[in-house]
């Protein structure tokens, strides 16, 4: 029999991001996932307003933390996994193909020196890879597509898809990323779609389709019935074709060239300069994408 952990989502909404806990009621051993640092790039200001309403919901909860988890580096919010880290002590871990976005990444950023092996976090998971939260076992699938690194961390009847599919009135997640690409995608998503149909799928946002209140949860049944690009394109061929059109109308986030720099080093903002002030590194007329 499948185990059925306790899942609570954190919206967060000024870049449509769901965050979770992930939690074993017997053990009350949990895990974070895909935490968000608050950062606004009009002022350049970091808070940690997302990730200490976490940990009040873990304190309330009794709740001890076991892992906290990126399904990936993200292009459109940073990642609160170093701050949760140095407060819980609990391992940071992504999926093993990180270490192909941080060489990618590397060259665009001009860091010679930046160790693209990984080391940044405790754990890399590789595809099949087992662990357990509490008593309820888990497993990492490979979901590349949106990235290179992406992955679905299945713990027990619930599966972290994030960038992969949407709610099914909002489709699937664009491929045209530096490492995305959209026929992957759609192999990643087929095997996602074989999972048991009772599974639950969690998403890793949510933009409101419609002017509708947030959601994060459907079920893999659900997602094959009534996603509106699995539904409609039924081959490979046609997916690829809608999808990559849809993507060449897209501007690239607005978070995207400031949150690599920081997701690919998990989390951890650039060191203090001489005067004390962190700055960010922006390359100029990398990445061409439609206007908005």
């Amino acid at each position: 029999m499948t185990q059925t952990p306790e899942v609570t989502g954190f919206y967060e909404k000024r870049t449509g991001s769901v965050q979770y806990v992930v939690a074993d009621p017997a053990t009350k051993k949990c895990a974070i996932i895909d935490p968000v640092l608050d950062y606004d790039e009009k002022s350049g200001a970091t808070a940690t307003i997302q990730a200490d309403g976490i940990l009040k919901h873990i304190a309330v909860n009794g709740y001890e933390v076991q892992w906290i988890l990126d399904t990936h580096p993200h292009a459109d919010h940073f990642t609160a996994a170093d701050y949760l880290k140095r407060k819980t002590g609990a391992p940071t871990a992504i999926g093993e193909k990180v270490v192909e976005v941080q060489k990618l990444w590397k060259d665009f950023y001009n860091w010679p020196d930046f160790p693209a092996d990984g080391s940044q976090w405790d754990k890399l998971f590789a595809e099949g890879e087992t662990f357990s939260v509490g008593n309820i076992p888990a497993r990492v699938m490979l979901s590349p597509g949106h990235t290179l690194a992406s992955i679905t961390y299945v713990i027990g009847d619930a599966a972290f898809v994030h960038d992969t599919l949407f709610m099914p009135d909002s489709g699937t997640a664009r491929a045209d990323f530096p490492g995305g690409d959209a026929q992957v995608l759609w192999r990643s998503i087929q095997d996602i779609l074989a999972l048991p149909d009772e599974t639950r799928i969690f998403t890793g946002h949510d933009y409101c389709q419609g002017g509708r209140e947030p959601k994060w949860e459907s079920t893999v049944a659900e997602q094959k019935a009534t996603n509106s690009h699995m539904s409609k394109h039924l081959t490979e061929a046609e997916f690829v074709s809608a999808r990559e059109a849809r993507d060449k109308t897209l501007p690239m986030p607005k978070l995207i060239l400031h949150a690599l720099q920081v997701n690919t080093n998990a989390g951890r903002l650039p060191e203090p300069e001489s005067n004390g002030r962190r700055y960010l590194k922006i390359p100029l007329d990398l990445l061409d994408a439609a206007w908005d």
